[in-house]
């Protein structure tokens, strides 16, 4: 294993940026199921968008020739999975992995936005 290198840069917070073809069937997705905010747009047509819920936020960037990944694109940690995968299926996301305790500590389930960025959402067991 290699060493951890300390050169004494402070992170501050870290963003996933998502690829979506169209920012406004995303937008309605991530504030109206998950409950997202916008609290930043760019570009007209808009062409990127920040989303913010507590603590998680959320980049979104247009690319209309966008073809989904076979991975994870985002790990999202929460309080309560059971209601959000609820709310998910409620709202008809493809759940591409079932809601299941996992050997690693996490209750979990992943799914797919409307452009088919996978989502792992966890909850500490």
């Amino acid at each position: 294993m290699s060493e951890v290198v300390d050169h004494g840069v402070r992170f501050g917070r870290i963003a996933v940026t998502l690829p979506v073809t169209d920012m406004a069937k995303a937008h309605d997705f991530y504030t109206q199921v998950l409950g997202f905010t916008k609290t930043f747009e760019n570009g007209n047509p808009v062409g990127f968008m920040i989303l913010k819920r507590d603590q998680g936020e959320l980049h979104l960037t247009l690319h209309p020739q966008h073809q989904p990944s076979s991975f994870n694109a985002a790990h999202l940690l929460v309080d309560d999975v059971d209601t959000l995968y609820a709310t998910c299926v409620q709202h008809g996301a493809r759940v591409i992995k079932g809601l299941k305790n996992q050997d690693y500590g996490l209750r979990a389930f992943v799914f797919a936005d409307p452009d088919g960025n996978r989502i792992d959402v966890g909850q500490q067991v």
